[in-house]
Formats: C-alpha cells, sequence, structure tokens
C-alpha cells in the first residue's frame, strides 16, 4: 500500500521530469489526419504526391497525371527520381576549363568556375551548367472519352473531392464525366520506384476510360515540368515485353535508358503504342468496373514483376504509419490562437512533404521530386534547410541516408580538386552540383562558402543521436577533411595578427561582391563553432588538437559592428543603409539562431541587431527559410511571440499552399528548404537548445503545446 510519507517524494520526482514525460501521449493519428488534404477545384497549385524521399509521382485532380499542360504552370506534375539524369552529347568539344577565371585574392592567383559571358566561352558555360540535368521520368494519365468519342479536357469534370491523408500516404480522387462517376485510390510504393492506382467507373465497361504512359523530352532548360513533347526523333521507346497482366516499357535518350514496368489486373487488357509518339495505351476489357495498375520506374531493367496495387497500397499504409509513430510530435490542438492551427497544419504537411520528396540518399534540390530547378541539381548550402530537422525530430536515420553521398569517392575526389586547384588543403564541397559531385559554374555559387561547415553540423546530430565510436569512425575523415579546408582557407593578416574570410566569398545573403566582401558575420560563427566541434571530434577519439585549426580558432576575426549592430559583412559598412542590402537573407541573424553561443555572440548587441531587421528589412525580397531562420533567432533571444509571428508573417514567399508546400513566386511554386526550416524552427521552439533556461522557449505563453520525441539543437 502506498504511503502517504512518499508523497512529496513523488512529487519531487514528478516535477523534475520534462514536460513532454508528464503529459499524456499525443494521438499522432488524430494530429496528422485533421490535416488531411481536401481539393475540390481544378487550381493548378493544388497537386498532390505521393512517394518514397528518393522517388516520387505529382498528380492532378483525377488522381493520376492526366492533364499536364493544364498545370505546367502551377505545381507540374513530375515523376522524378534520384536515379534520373541524363546528358546531352558534348558534340562542341566543350572544355570545363573553358568556365573557369582567375581572380587575384589576397596577393595571390585564385581560380573558380563562374558564368564566363564571352563569346567563345559562353556555350561552355551553359553546357556545363544544364549537363547533366535530372529527367522527367514519364508521364502516367488518363485518356478520358466523351458520349461523342471526343477526348474529355478537365473542364468537362464535375463534382470534384480529392483528399490526401498523409498517415497513410493515399491520394482519393472522386469526379464525374457527363455523369458518370469515377474513383481512383493512388499510392506510393515506399521501398520501390512505383506509384499504383486503382479506378472503379462504368467508364471501364463503355470504353470511355484508359490508362495512357507518355514519356517526355528533357527541356535541358533552368525549369523543366515534364511537358515537352517535341522533338520525338532525338529519342526512343517501345514494349520491349508483353503478357496478359504486365508490360516493359523503355525509353533512351543518347546514352540514357531506364524501363517502366507495368502491372495490371485485367487479364483482357491490352497495352499498345498510342497515336502520339513515345505514347503507349492501355485499353482495359469492358467485363469488369474495377482497374487496377502498377507503373515501377527502374534505371536497369527489372528482374521482378512490378509490385501489385493491394501490395503497394498496404506497403504506404505500413510504413508512412511506422514513421509517423517514429521519432516526434506535436500538438497544437490545446491552444486558442487561432494561428495555432495553421502552424500544426505546417508541421505535419512539411513532415510529410520531406519524408516523400527529400530523405533519400543525395541532397535533394530544392524542388524536390516534382519539377526541375536549376537543372534538377542539389545546391549543398541547402542540404541543411532540407535535412537539419531530421535528427531534432528524432530520424536521424534520415539524415543519414544522404550523408553518405559525401563519402562517395568521385564526390571526395571533385570536392579535393576544387581545393587544389584554388591552393586550399581538405575538400572544398561544392554548391551546384550532382549525384557524381561535379560542379556547375555559378558566378554566385563559386563564391559560397557557408555550405563548408554543413557536414560538420551533420555529423555533429548524427553523433548526438548515436553517441558512439562506431559514428565517430563512420564520419571522421570526411569531419578532417572538411576541417583542413576550414583552417587553410581564412587568410592570415599579419598587421592585425588575426585570420579573415575573404575577399572573394559571398555570403549566404547573396548581395555583394565576392571580389570586395570580407568577414560575413554569419559565416565567421559558423566557421568558429565547425572548427571547434571537428576539435572535439578529435579528442573524443583520443587525439591531440589540431595546432593549427586552434590557431585560426583563436585568431579568427571578430564579428564586425557599427552603431551597436552587427554588420552584415565587415566590408558592408552601409548594411542597414543601403535598400540593396537590405533584401535577401537576413544571415546576419543565423549567427544566433542556426547558431548556439559560441562565445563570439553578445546577445544584447544580437536582439538590438534583430529588432532593427525586423522593423526595417524587406520581407517581399526575401526567400521561404528566412521566417524559420528569424523565428530560430527570436527563440535564442527569448522572444516567442515574436518566433510566432515569424513563422506566421503575411509575406507571398511565407505562403503554404493546401499541399504544405511552401510558395515563393510563379516560376518557384514550391520550395523544400521553407518546409525543412520551419521544422527545425519548431524543434527549437519546443525542445530548446543546450543549456537553455526554459522549457518551450519558442512557444508564446497563453500557448498549450503537447510535444514528444523533439531534440534540443546544439
Amino acid at each position: 500500500m502506498f504511503h502517504l510519507r512518499f508523497l512529496p517524494i513523488l512529487l519531487l520526482l514528478t516535477a523534475a521530469l520534462p514536460l513532454a514525460a508528464r503529459q499524456t501521449p499525443i494521438d499522432r493519428q488524430a494530429v496528422v489526419e485533421r490535416h488531411t488534404v481536401r481539393n475540390t477545384t481544378t487550381d493548378t497549385l493544388s497537386s498532390l504526391s505521393v512517394g518514397n524521399g528518393a522517388f516520387a509521382v505529382t498528380v492532378d485532380v483525377t488522381g493520376l497525371q492526366t492533364f499536364p499542360q493544364y498545370y505546367e504552370k502551377g505545381v507540374p506534375l513530375g515523376t522524378e527520381s534520384e536515379w534520373g539524369w541524363h546528358s546531352f552529347p558534348n558534340t562542341a568539344g566543350y572544355r570545363f576549363e573553358q568556365t573557369q577565371r582567375d581572380y587575384v585574392l589576397n596577393g595571390r592567383k585564385v581560380t573558380y568556375s563562374v558564368q564566363r559571358k564571352e563569346a567563345e566561352n559562353k556555350a561552355a558555360v551553359e553546357y556545363f551548367r544544364a549537363n547533366p540535368h535530372r529527367l522527367q521520368l514519364g508521364n502516367v494519365g488518363f485518356v478520358l472519352l466523351k458520349k461523342n468519342g471526343s477526348e474529355a479536357t478537365i473542364h468537362d469534370l464535375r463534382d470534384l473531392r480529392q483528399e490526401l491523408n498523409p498517415w497513410t500516404g493515399e491520394i482519393r480522387s472522386h469526379f464525374t464525366l457527363e455523369g458518370t462517376p469515377v474513383d481512383v485510390l493512388t499510392v506510393g510504393h515506399q521501398q520501390q520506384d512505383a506509384v499504383a492506382v486503382r479506378v472503379e467507373s462504368d467508364l471501364l465497361r463503355q470504353g470511355r476510360l484508359q490508362v495512357r504512359v507518355r514519356f517526355p523530352f528533357p527541356t535541358a532548360a533552368w525549369a523543366d515540368m515534364g511537358t515537352d513533347y517535341d522533338h520525338p526523333e532525338q529519342h526512343q521507346s517501345g514494349i520491349s515485353q508483353q503478357t496478359k497482366t504486365s508490360a516493359l516499357l523503355t525509353h533512351q535518350l543518347d546514352t540514357t535508358k531506364y524501363f517502366v514496368a507495368l502491372r495490371w489486373n485485367q487479364k483482357n487488357a491490352r497495352l499498345a503504342a498510342g497515336a502520339q509518339p513515345h505514347a503507349y495505351l492501355l485499353t482495359p476489357g469492358k467485363k469488369d468496373k474495377v482497374l487496377e495498375l502498377t507503373a515501377r520506374f527502374a534505371p536497369r531493367q527489372p528482374s521482378a514483376a512490378a509490385p501489385s496495387f493491394a501490395d503497394t497500397k498496404q506497403n504506404s499504409r505500413q510504413q508512412l504509419a511506422a514513421f509517423w509513430k517514429s521519432g516526434g510530435a506535436v500538438d497544437f490542438g490545446g491552444t486558442a490562437d487561432p494561428r495555432a492551427r495553421e502552424l500544426e497544419r505546417r508541421v505535419v504537411l512539411s513532415q510529410y512533404l520531406t519524408r516523400i520528396q527529400g530523405a533519400g540518399q543525395y541532397p535533394p534540390q530544392e524542388t524536390g521530386l516534382v519539377f526541375n530547378s536549376w537543372y534538377g541539381r542539389p545546391h549543398l548550402e541547402m542540404h541543411w534547410w532540407h535535412s537539419a530537422h531530421f535528427p531534432l525530430w528524432g530520424r536521424a536515420e534520415l539524415l543519414a541516408r544522404s550523408l553518405g553521398w559525401y563519402a562517395r569517392p568521385d564526390v571526395q575526389a571533385e570536392a579535393r580538386r576544387i581545393a587544389q586547384v584554388q591552393g586550399y588543403q581538405g575538400v572544398r564541397w561544392q554548391k551546384m552540383t550532382d549525384p557524381w559531385g561535379q560542379e556547375g559554374p555559378s558566378s554566385v555559387g563559386a563564391f559560397l562558402i557557408w555550405q563548408q561547415p554543413h557536414f560538420i553540423y551533420f555529423a555533429e546530430e548524427l553523433h548526438r543521436a548515436h553517441p558512439t565510436a562506431a559514428t565517430l569512425r563512420q564520419y571522421q575523415d570526411q569531419v578532417q577533411a572538411t576541417a583542413e579546408f576550414m583552417a587553410s582557407y581564412p587568410f592570415y593578416q599579419k598587421d592585425q595578427d588575426r585570420y579573415t574570410l575573404g575577399p572573394g566569398v559571398i555570403p549566404a545573403q547573396e548581395r555583394f561582391k565576392a571580389e570586395e566582401t570580407f568577414n560575413p558575420t554569419f559565416e565567421l560563427v559558423y566557421w568558429h563553432w565547425a572548427l571547434s566541434t571537428a576539435q572535439q571530434w578529435r579528442v573524443r577519439q583520443g587525439l591531440p588538437r589540431n595546432p593549427r585549426w586552434d590557431d585560426v580558432l583563436h585568431k579568427l576575426s571578430k564579428l564586425p559592428q557599427a552603431n551597436g549592430v552587427y554588420l552584415a559583412t565587415e566590408s558592408a559598412t552601409d548594411s542597414y543603409t543601403n535598400p540593396e542590402f537590405k533584401t535577401d537573407h537576413p544571415s546576419v541573424l543565423g549567427a544566433l539562431g542556426m547558431m548556439p553561443n559560441t562565445g563570439q555572440q553578445d546577445t544584447a548587441t544580437m536582439r538590438r541587431t534583430f529588432n532593427l531587421i525586423w522593423k526595417d528589412w524587406s520581407w517581399d525580397k526575401t526567400w521561404g527559410w528566412d521566417f524559420p531562420m528569424t523565428a530560430m533567432t527570436a527563440t535564442r533571444l527569448g522572444l516567442p511571440d515574436r518566433a510566432v509571428d515569424a513563422l506566421l508573417m503575411p509575406i507571398q514567399t511565407n505562403t503554404y499552399l493546401p499541399s504544405g508546400h511552401n510558395y515563393q513566386a510563379e516560376r518557384l511554386p514550391l520550395y523544400l528548404p521553407g518546409n525543412g526550416g520551419l521544422l527545425t524552427a519548431v524543434a527549437l521552439m519546443c525542445a530548446g537548445y543546450d543549456g537553455c533556461p526554459t522549457t518551450n522557449p519558442g512557444i508564446p505563453k497563453g500557448w498549450k503545446v503537447k510535444w514528444e520525441g523533439l531534440q534540443k539543437m546544439p
């Protein structure tokens, strides 16, 4: 029997438990499913996706990719993967050296690959920027016939109802054509690059519903919406195998070849070439009003049949439920402030989108696996914004998947080559790159340096999740090589006995000329934190501290400031008076937001800097991740109301579509760094950071927020 004398002890022990440990468990499924996405219109920004992190398919209101041209100006109907890449033959014999230019920086020659405009070099630059490019692999959609035999348009559809349940990854679509209903269930396989649908309609019995698979041609342009059906003579496709319930399609562009394995349930359905080039029509029989179909895309000829619809559905349900049950969860449901529900919606859908669009074995591109932006290439400085949240949400394994890319021999060799050509040690991680680590010429990207410390940050996150000798062994080589570059890059000013970053640098706020810029505030803090952490990795393994790294740490330039606030860079004393310098990323805030207090930052100075930027920044000229970054700074400064205000600031680039995608502009209708940044900010606002003096440091008073499974930021 419990004795009353133990009650005070029990109360003390209970009070000592973290808030998340004392509360009742969150009903995770209820939280997720109250943000089921519902569409009832043909809004071109309402496309929905299924995927597995390395492959994704985006569908229109029919549940497949029936009207790709109609959606190409909104969120396009893409089918993309990590493995689907192509290069046009270099028939002109362009040399990468044609993209390179020598600069004299700190008294010596340094070579960068940039966007040269001279006639003899411009074509070479454009070739190496555009090749390789990610492929839109194919378009799987319905052919819907009206009673008069003509093909229906999207405007002929009625009674539109569509739902995406993030808990299961299922998209249910309903519409009618001339009074006949059509019901579609769309799912994506979580281990195979496959999409599957179940269609139920009397249109099948009437011979008025077919499925068309069509292969577009790559644009090799900045964007690729998967709707270029011109140039049929420049690629080849065909049916290489067919049985009563399956077929294998091949598609070849130059030396790139891939396969689409189809599987269906009706033995009397037939696949044949369509009237359009590179299009194939599956015509169901008229005995059944149900058709089940799976399309699996593969870079090599598959040795096994595509999974059935039933298997794909079960796989999606099991794997996505396991995802939601793992790691962290946040429930804003107890808060009366109506903004809380919108914030929770963004949090739930951002988890879904980052899981299906950017949890593969390569750094993601900024538009995920929907459509190409920047030729489909990953940007390594954005890898932090895409993926740093995974360990904070207790899903470190999803970050670990993409860290293997940095260890690839070809990737490391290219990063080491760049460093050596420029006269540095270690590896200089690329900016705009591809699966093989090749560098894309860029007059901005070539001078960015803030992607360099990311690997150390990621490795430290994984060590915090799994503080073992095995983790240290797994990532030590890349941590070492990353730090070697970071120690060799700063320029030593003998007369001032200090190390500077630059000239020859463009900060995260891409508004400054490389040849004139030095000592950006955010990069100075990140440099100091990463080199200090790399030293800790040596100590953890019983190795001595590297004296060269310590010398840089001790003599790294102080953070530049004037008039009581931090400057964007030491070279820009007009950081807050020049209108141009009050646009783009206010990255100076990242120096105490993304970054912890390393001893370099003064909190009072950063608070004054924050207040100035909050009041006087051109917020309409910012990007999606700037709002989470601002929220993180507000949290570390003890300004929780400002943190929420930042996440919900009514600015176009802070818009979150009904699907959860972070809209930027017409040319960039989705932007996954915004989604990832939101999740990082919310984790910090709830779980806090090392040495945080309060619980829920970014949650305003009066808000009742439950969370579990979140981890602190450094």
